[in-house]
């Protein structure tokens, strides 16, 4: 049980770091958002690769910070069921959900996403708009990043459904535990 206290850990704490090092990418994109309209309307003139440079810093965040959101139980979930649901029914939920549902899928993008990706790589493919920045393959990789940062926090958020259904979730500390609810304070 123990290594499952160290590995739910272990996978929140680098989902955290991630999320807490990407969402800083959203200052960068209002940032350069805020550059190309001030340019384009303001002088009426424009960079394409700068119009690249924000959607792209879009896509890398979000991808990146979906692991984190998965650890924070930031989804969107029509939860009518789940949130008055106890601890126990949660935990088998997730274990159900994980399983049958996000690893797999997980699995599925990772199974097309490689082959893309490398693909990618091969031709150090850059932006299609003529101007545009180079190095789309970088941002590509983030495909496979995402796949594997939701699916170790998948396998975290099993871990830890096991360590409450074996009644041993206070080997976790508070931050990786279930949110406690109302109900069951």
């Amino acid at each position: 049980m123990r290594m499952l206290a160290i590995a739910v850990q272990a996978i929140g704490s680098l989902n955290r770091l991630v999320g807490h090092i990407f969402s800083w990418f959203s200052v960068g994109v209002v940032l350069v958002c805020f550059a190309v309209v001030v340019l384009r309307y303001g002088f009426g003139t424009t960079y394409l690769w700068m119009q690249d440079l924000y959607v792209w810093l879009s896509g890398a965040m979000f991808t990146a910070v979906a692991g984190f959101a998965l650890f924070r139980d930031d989804h969107v979930r029509v939860d009518i069921f789940y949130r008055p649901a106890s601890l126990r029914w949660k935990a088998i939920a997730d274990i159900i959900g994980v399983v049958f549902f996000l690893l797999p899928f997980m699995s599925v993008i990772l199974i097309w996403g490689i082959p893309y990706v490398q693909r990618s790589w091969h031709y150090f493919e850059g932006s299609a708009n003529i101007g545009g920045m180079p190095g789309l393959f970088v941002l590509k990789s983030f495909i496979l990043a995402f796949a594997i940062l939701i699916a170790l926090q998948g396998i975290a958020m099993i871990c830890r459904s096991i360590l409450v259904l074996a009644d041993k979730e206070d080997m976790l500390p508070p931050l990786y535990r279930y949110p406690s609810t109302a109900a069951e304070e």
